[in-house]
C-alpha cells in the first residue's frame, strides 16, 4: 500500500484539529507540538487542505486554523485525496503495466483491495474517529504532556 507519511500526517493533523476545534481557531504550532509533525510539514500540508475546502485559516493574534465544515462531514478519503495521496496498492500504479508493460496475475486483486480500502476510508468520518474512546485518551494524555511543558517553561 503506498499511503505515505504525507496522507497520515494529514489525517493526525485533521483529526488534532477536530478534537481542539471548540477552543477556537488551532494553530498549526500547537499541532505540530502535540503530533510531533515538521511546522513545515504541515504548513505544506494545510496549504492542500486549505484548496480542497476543507480548513478555513484565520489571520491575526488567536488566528490558526478551523474544519471547514463539520467533523461529520469530512471523510478520511476526503483529506487523504486532498493532499494528492491514494491508497493503491498495485505494483503500477493502476495502469496495468505491472509486468514489462502487461498486466500481471494479481493486478485485479490489487485494484479491488483498492476500491475496497478507498470505500472503507470513505465512511470514516473525523467525528467518528474523534467519539472513538481509544482515540480521547490519546488525545487527554498529549495534551496534558503540552500543558505540562507550557507549565515547565513558564515557571
Amino acid at each position: 500500500m503506498r499511503l505515505t507519511t504525507k496522507g497520515r500526517y494529514a489525517v493526525t493533523a485533521m483529526l488534532d484539529l477536530a478534537m481542539n476545534a471548540d477552543t477556537g481557531p488551532i494553530s498549526l504550532a500547537d499541532i505540530s507540538k502535540r503530533q510531533e509533525i515538521s511546522l513545515s510539514y504541515l504548513e505544506q500540508l494545510f496549504a492542500r487542505l486549505r484548496r480542497a475546502r476543507l480548513v478555513d485559516s484565520v489571520r491575526g493574534p488567536g488566528g490558526g486554523y478551523l474544519l471547514a465544515q463539520a467533523a461529520e462531514g469530512i471523510t478520511v478519503a476526503q483529506v487523504i485525496q486532498a493532499v494528492n495521496e491514494s491508497v493503491d496498492t498495485t505494483r503500477c500504479g493502476g495502469l496495468s503495466d505491472c509486468q514489462q508493460g502487461d498486466t500481471c496475475l494479481t493486478h485485479h486483486l490489487w485494484c479491488e483491495l483498492s476500491a475496497h480500502i478507498h470505500d472503507f476510508l470513505q465512511e470514516v468520518t473525523l467525528a467518528q474517529l474523534a467519539g472513538r474512546g481509544e482515540i480521547q485518551a490519546i488525545a487527554s494524555r498529549q495534551r496534558g504532556r503540552w500543558d505540562d511543558g507550557i507549565l515547565a517553561s513558564t515557571s
